[in-house]
C-alpha cells in the first residue's frame, strides 16, 4: 500500500489521477435534478452548481490569467473565486456541466502545486456528494498524495495548523504524522477535516477528534 501511494509523488501521476476524479464526479452530476443542483454543498458559501463551476475555472484559469484576477480582487481570494466562479457558471445547470466535462482532462490548476488541485477536486467532490446522499471513496494512493500535502503546509486551506499537536493516523492506509493526542479515521475523512469540513469529524476516533472540532467551529465563527 505504501508503494502504491509513492506511485503519486510524480506529477504526472497526480495529474492522472485529477483527470480520475473529474471524471468521476462528472458522471454522478450526470442525472442530477434541478433541486439537487441547487442544494447547499459542504463548502458553505456555494450550492453544488457553483463549486463545480468553481472547478471548471481552476482547470481553465493559467497563472498569468490567475495572478491578473488575484491583483484585480486586491489579493481577497473570495472575490478572485466568486469572479471566476461566476465567468464559468452556465445559464443553466446542465450548460454548467457541459463546461465542467470539457476540462475534465485539462490543466491540473493555475499554479505547479499539482497535489493541492489534486485535493481540490477531491474535496470539492466530497463537499458535493456528501449532501447528495452520494459515496465514492477515491483510490488510497490519491487520498494519501493530498493527505501529506495538506499535512506539510498551509496552502488554499489552514490544513498544517489543523491538526497541529496532534497524532493523525489513517485506518485504510500508509499516512501518519505528527505527534500528541490521537486522530484517526479513512484517510478521506482526515483530508476532509484538515480541509475545514466539522462533517468529517463523525468518522473520526480518538481525543485528537474533539480538538479538531473545536478547531474547525472556532474558525468558521472567527
Amino acid at each position: 500500500m505504501a508503494a502504491e501511494a509513492l506511485v503519486l509523488e510524480t506529477r504526472k501521476a497526480l495529474e492522472g489521477a485529477i483527470h480520475v476524479e473529474r471524471s468521476a464526479l462528472a458522471q454522478d452530476l450526470a442525472e442530477l435534478s434541478e433541486t439537487e443542483w441547487a442544494k447547499a454543498s459542504l463548502c458553505e458559501r456555494w450550492t453544488v452548481e457553483e463549486v463545480v463551476a468553481h472547478l471548471t475555472a481552476g482547470a481553465s484559469t493559467g497563472i498569468r490569467r490567475w495572478l491578473l484576477s488575484m491583483l484585480a480582487a486586491r489579493f481577497d481570494p473570495d472575490l478572485h473565486n466568486d469572479r471566476q466562479l461566476a465567468k464559468h457558471r452556465g445559464a443553466t445547470p446542465q450548460e454548467t456541466l457541459r463546461r465542467f466535462r470539457a476540462v475534465v482532462a485539462g490543466p491540473a490548476g493555475p499554479t505547479g502545486h499539482t497535489a493541492a488541485w489534486l485535493g481540490e477536486i477531491v474535496v470539492h467532490s466530497e463537499d458535493i456528494r456528501r449532501p447528495l446522499g452520494l459515496v465514492r471513496t477515491p483510490p488510497v494512493a490519491t487520498t494519501t498524495a493530498v493527505a501529506r500535502f495538506f499535512a506539510g503546509r498551509d496552502f488554499t486551506v489552514p490544513s498544517k495548523t489543523a491538526i497541529a499537536g496532534l497524532r493523525v493516523e489513517a485506518t485504510d492506509g500508509p499516512f501518519t504524522t505528527g505527534s500528541g493526542r490521537l486522530l484517526r479515521g479513512p484517510t478521506l475523512s482526515l483530508v476532509m477535516g484538515m480541509a475545514g469540513r466539522a462533517a468529517a469529524c463523525e468518522d473520526l476516533e480518538g481525543d485528537g477528534a474533539a480538538i479538531l472540532r473545536a478547531r474547525l467551529r472556532e474558525a468558521a465563527t472567527s
